[in-house]
């Protein structure tokens, strides 16, 4: 059960109230903004709630137990707080979302948090945005642990995999030269390799509008004069600039043969190659079988 503050739990019991919400909303990169259905500037908890930021929020309902039910807020875009381009850029992709009720003529001492969140999908209509707001419970519901399949479940490079990502060309750094559609761009700086290098990499932006931004690598083209044709596996939102660094990273289709192959990684491979799969589970026995537990898989 929920306790109210004495100074709030009294200006309830007065039947005159003057409440109103507000959102404390925290990135993942730790940035933090607020905002509030009140006309007039609020600050409580260390953080300023602005006023008029067009922020309203669905009805919500409540449940016992570990149901993770869900919410909406929608609002506009502004210049000095939500832009459409951290949107599109996924800024706000899992941000913490806090919902205060507060008494707007005491707001230091008569705040009580309802409800913590976090931001799921956010859909983009005109000038404004709605985002799903999720209860913390429906991690609950992901699935956890490994999944039992011929493929890697790893990352290239990280601490399972193993494989040194500074090694060679694995990695190469470079500059947008153009960009020809919005899952389509060419790279400088790229000289000396083969087509389809990064294949199913990954592109990782280091500055300006998309800094941070790392996005799958669908296929690349040969270097025509140290230039890459880059194309990606979904468009991209917000328009790179020419110029803007880059760097790009090989990747790997997830196969015991590739891992072997061209990393000489074996060894550490985290999949079940040996796995028989479902046609030979479900098979029946017959004099063209050969059932010795020997490798099914080279």
């Amino acid at each position: 059960m929920r306790r109210l503050p004495e100074a709030l739990a009294a200006h309830f019991a007065s039947g005159e109230t003057t409440l109103c919400r507000a959102w404390r909303v925290t990135r993942a990169d730790g940035g933090v903004l607020g905002f509030t259905e009140h006309d007039q500037l609020l600050v409580f908890n260390g953080t300023r709630f602005e006023p008029a930021s067009g922020f309203a929020a669905s009805e919500a309902q409540a449940a016992s137990g570990l149901a993770a039910p869900g919410a909406e807020i929608r609002g506009g875009f502004s210049s000095d707080a939500i832009t459409e381009a951290d949107l599109a850029a996924g800024r706000y992709n899992g941000a913490r979302v806090e919902l205060f009720l507060v008494n707007w003529q005491a707001p230091d001492a008569q705040n009580v948090l309802l409800s913590v969140q976090e931001i799921g999908e956010v859909v983009r209509a005109g000038a404004g945005f709605s985002a799903e707001l999720r209860s913390m419970a429906h991690r609950l519901q992901q699935p956890q642990g490994r999944i039992y399949n011929r493929r890697c479940d790893a990352d290239l490079g990280d601490i399972r995999c193993g494989v040194d990502m500074g090694v060679g060309s694995r990695r190469r750094t470079g500059q947008v030269a153009e960009v020809i559609s919005a899952d389509r761009l060419r790279i400088w700086g790229l000289a000396g390799l083969t087509e389809g290098h990064f294949r199913l990499g990954h592109l990782h932006f280091a500055g300006r509008s998309l800094a941070g931004r790392r996005l799958a690598i669908e296929e690349t083209g040969a270097p025509v004069d140290g230039l890459v044709e880059v194309r990606l596996w979904l468009p991209l939102e917000v328009t790179p600039e020419v110029g803007d660094p880059v760097t790009l990273s090989v990747g790997c289709d997830k196969s015991f043969t590739t891992c072997r192959t061209r990393f000489s990684n074996q060894r550490n491979f985290q999949g079940f190659p040996h796995m028989p799969g479902s046609d030979f589970a479900y098979s029946y026995v017959s004099g063209a079988s050969t059932h010795d537990g020997g490798v099914l898989y080279e």
